[in-house]
């Protein structure tokens, strides 16, 4: 009969909930679950539990969601659980010594790069941001130090062209998942020994912040279309025309050799809405101004009154 391990997990967003729930259909115990605390969502900011705790719960497995992990009573919960392992997959949160030793195993992280490159909160978004072919995932031991813990198995994909952070994501945790039970299956058979990262090869994901999606249009067309992808869903790419705030969901590097000032519109009719960029012509090719609903960007200028040499 295969070996099964008592499993904590920690985790709080849909990435992690989904990870759980192939968790759930592997072969090992999860005797306990923990999350973040419910927080507002939504445009009505009513409290939600994480989609962690919805899984958890429908699990029938126990769940709870400290406000602070360092207190000796939340510990306590921890070692009554007794788990072999805790499995960690975007918890949110920094885990203390105390923690990263409880368990005989340790602290095993699911991570959305290939590390040393992109540690920190938003790897699959910066993996598109700045053009990387390849993306992946990585799964290693924690550490008190972020993202830098020994490395146990990598797997890596390409990035597709018209790849979102959204889409990518998707696909990494897919991945994530599959090379998360592989890792504990090679952990019990004891043959898995972690590699060290490499510290001069280290790059950084950080917290992506809502302004971060401000297109700033003295970069170059290729950059500005990475990032329209890039924060995909969050914190999606804008601009402002006059006192008003438009989103840009899509756009495409076009090959039309145009002059014009950054933020310039330069066409603005049925063939095309496209903007100069500080290198290169960016097409809008589907838009959102506030409070009104998507459109492709040729259908956006017809009621929206722009023409060639308005500035964004």
């Amino acid at each position: 009969m295969a070996q099964t391990w008592p499993i904590v997990f920690m985790g709080t967003p849909a990435t992690a909930a989904a990870t759980l729930e192939q968790l759930f259909r592997g072969p090992d115990r999860i005797v306990g679950v923990v999350t973040q605390p419910d927080r507002p969502t939504g445009r009505g900011q009513k409290t939600a539990p994480s989609p962690v705790r919805k899984v958890a719960e429908s699990h029938g497995v126990p769940v709870v969601a400290p406000e602070k992990i360092r207190p000796p009573e939340f510990l306590d919960t921890l070692r009554n659980w007794r788990p072999e392992i805790i499995v960690v997959v975007a918890y949110g949160r920094i885990l203390p010594k105390t923690i990263l030793e409880l368990a005989p195993q340790g602290c095993l992280n699911v991570h959305y790069s290939l590390l040393p490159k992109y540690r920190g909160a938003a790897p699959a978004a910066w993996t598109i941001i700045n053009g990387e072919p390849i993306a992946g995932v990585t799964t290693m031991r924690l550490v008190e130090k972020m993202d830098a813990g020994p490395v146990y198995l990598q797997e890596s994909i390409a990035v597709a062209p018209d790849e979102t952070s959204g889409s990518l994501q998707t696909k990494l945790t897919l991945i994530g998942s599959r090379l998360l039970l592989e890792t504990l299956r090679q952990l019990k058979e004891g043959g898995l020994q972690p590699q060290e990262q490499d510290e001069r090869a280290v790059t950084f994901a950080p917290m992506l912040k809502k302004e971060d999606g401000l297109i700033d249009w003295g970069q170059s067309a290729v950059a500005i279309e990475r990032r329209v992808r890039g924060f995909d869903p969050w914190p999606g790419a804008y601009t402002h025309i006059g006192n008003k705030l438009l989103k840009i969901h899509r756009a495409k590097v076009l090959p039309a050799d145009g002059k014009g000032n950054p933020g310039e519109v330069v066409r603005a009719d049925v063939g095309g809405f496209w903007v100069a960029t500080g290198a290169g012509i960016i097409g809008l090719e589907e838009v959102q101004l506030e409070n009104k609903r998507r459109l492709p960007g040729t259908e956006f200028i017809k009621g929206a009154r722009i023409g060639s040499g308005d500035r964004f």
